[in-house]
């Protein structure tokens, strides 16, 4: 099971997104009942098939708007949940429920989408030894959050952002003038204990890495073939070498890919191919 994130980077996040959908105001929820209180329970139902993820983010959601709102969880996170199953209860003013409704429901039903996705990956290898690994390529504003779901969904998460680690991608070979030259600046300029990562396309660029002592070798849109005969090189050099394939992973791609002995494969599509799982609130 994932962890979540700390409250002080997810409030922040909600309070932005709450102010973007409350403006000025409620004016449908204040204009109907003039701030006068009463207590409402409303429950979230799937409307289909998938895991549920989001659901301790979607509490906070209330809770900042009515510290009094009570969101009970009727799954776990992270199950799977057939259409139809209720999910969660809420117990609060109404004036919290109907506000938050939608932020809520947006952002649990992006994140459930993602877990439900990257499940499916996940079951095509999880008898071998590969692991799923998610990218950078996130929703602005959402990564930490989409990257959370990936875990609910069973992957691992790659690096969060550009200061996580090191990888020398085509462009920042081009840019230096080779694999060689790159790693040999990197190796004087990182801080210790940065792990470097190099993308290479061939054998070639396979074998470049090795010779200059990369940590990680991703082996970037290669047809099976070459990717065996590319970890073939890299354990016979150096069995401690990481070796991640890249580019292209499919639902009907992943398992080969696997198979080959990879240590990890990166995808980003169980994020940006993902849709929404459905999700509605219905107040008793």
């Amino acid at each position: 099971m994932a962890n979540l994130p700390s409250l002080i980077i997810i409030d922040r996040l909600l309070q932005d997104w709450l102010l973007e959908d409350l403006g000025r105001g409620d004016w449908t929820t204040q204009g109907l009942f003039e701030g006068k209180a009463k207590i409402e329970e409303a429950i979230w139902v799937a409307k289909e098939d998938g895991v549920i993820a989001g659901l301790p983010i979607a509490a906070r959601v209330f809770e900042l708007l009515d510290r009094e709102v009570k969101f009970s969880f009727d799954v776990k996170e992270g199950s799977f949940c057939q259409s139809g199953i209720k999910i969660a209860t809420i117990r609060g003013s109404r004036e919290a429920l109907l506000s938050g409704e939608r932020v809520a429901l947006n952002l649990a039903m992006r994140l459930s989408g993602i877990a439900t996705s990257c499940r499916s990956y996940v079951k095509k290898i999880d008898d071998l030894s590969a692991k799923l690994v998610d990218t950078r390529k996130t929703t602005p504003g959402l990564r930490i959050l989409e990257k959370y779901a990936t875990k609910i969904g069973g992957a691992i998460n790659h690096r969060m952002g550009l200061d996580d680690a090191v990888m020398i991608k085509d462009n920042h070979i081009k840019a230096a003038g080779g694999i060689e030259k790159a790693i040999a600046l990197l190796r004087t300029n990182i801080p210790y204990p940065l792990n470097i990562e190099v993308e290479t396309s061939n054998l070639e660029e396979v074998e470049q890495a090795l010779e200059h002592g990369a940590d990680i070798i991703m082996l970037d849109n290669m047809p099976i073939e070459l990717i065996t005969q590319a970890i073939k090189m890299i354990r016979q050099t150096s069995p401690r070498i990481k070796i991640e394939a890249s580019g292209n992973i499919t639902l009907e791609t992943i398992r080969a890919v696997a198979e080959t002995g990879v240590d990890y494969i990166s995808s980003s599509a169980p994020i940006t191919r993902s849709h929404w799982l459905d999700i509605s609130m219905r107040i008793i």
